[in-house]
């Protein structure tokens, strides 16, 4: 049965379902409009998943361990696990999932994911803690992938996608990305694009994602956000430390994703075992693995 849990202040209301511990809304109370991707399954069936233990794809389509080979798929089991919710107050919810015997059979790991919304005026804050209970040093890659609606719902004046802009820190003039090779899902690792930005900024424009995601390695973004067509702030997402960052859109769909990762997809033709692979997070037994990122709705 997939629950779903809210909390709301005087701004905002945040609801996040059981199932794959999954932002699901983010109303706001103030411009009276819902911020979060409704799923519509014509473009994409997801709100803003939860990706674990790997980001992205494997090439080609496991990983290698302990001289076993493991199946994976896209972005990991979590986001499809029924999780615990085990607090669920005015300003927090908490949910968990633990290791099992179905997801041992892909992952050969003791663990347990704690995935924390909490929220504060115009702020909701997402922290996960990925503790290795296991007795052996424990692999992963854990990302996050909200989409957004843009054009933004009850706009007070007509507004098209294309005309709406990506912000990144105002000092930036450029940042470099990566594409995906569109056979594998992989990252073609060698060749860097350059994204040209005016005060920390670019038009969305058309035709942006025509080759699927835009892949920021090195820790460039720090924060990003979606801008209305005027420059006022729509959505802006932090992630201070996080060392990978993907910004996608299925085609032509009404919604933009700002996607915060520690870790990504492999390297397009990879063929290491999963220690062996760049960016991988390691932990050695008892230790807990965090990160937090957050989203401001508005200025």
């Amino acid at each position: 049965m997939n629950q779903t849990r809210t909390i709301e202040n005087e701004r905002l209301r945040i609801t996040v379902k059981d199932t794959g511990a999954e932002l699901c809304s983010i109303y706001d109370k103030k411009e009276k409009r819902e911020i979060i991707w409704q799923a519509d399954p014509a473009y994409w069936k997801r709100h803003a998943p939860v990706l674990f233990p790997n980001v992205g794809k494997t090439y080609p389509g496991n990983v290698r361990y302990g001289g076993k080979t493991y199946p994976t798929s896209q972005h990991g089991f979590a986001r499809d696990k029924e999780f615990s919710c085990v607090k669920n107050d005015n300003t927090e919810i908490i949910h968990q999932l633990t290791a099992d015997s179905e997801t041992q059979k892909v992952y050969p790991f003791s663990f347990q994911l704690s995935v924390l919304h909490h929220l504060e005026d115009n702020r909701l804050t997402v922290r996960w803690l990925v503790e290795n209970a296991d007795g052996k040093t424990m692999y992963f890659t854990i990302g996050g992938h909200p989409a957004f609606q843009v054009p933004a719902e009850n706009c007070r004046e007509s507004t098209e996608q294309k005309d709406y802009y990506l912000t990144f820190s105002e000092d930036k003039e450029k940042i470099t990305y990566i594409l995906l090779e569109p056979e594998s899902g992989t990252a073609l690792a060698e060749t860097e694009y350059t994204l040209e930005l005016e005060k920390g900024r670019c038009p969305v424009g058309t035709g942006r994602f025509d080759r699927d995601a835009l892949i920021f390695d090195h820790g460039q973004i720090e924060q990003a956000g979606i801008a209305f067509p005027d420059g006022t702030p729509y959505v802006t997402l932090s992630c201070e430390g996080f060392p990978n960052f993907g910004i996608w859109q299925a085609p032509g769909a009404p919604f933009i994703c700002l996607e915060p990762w520690w870790g990504r997809c492999d390297n397009y033709g990879f063929d290491g075992t999963v220690d062996e692979k760049p960016g991988i997070i390691a932990i050695k037994p008892g230790e807990t693995f965090e990160a937090v990122y957050t989203i401001v709705i508005g200025e």
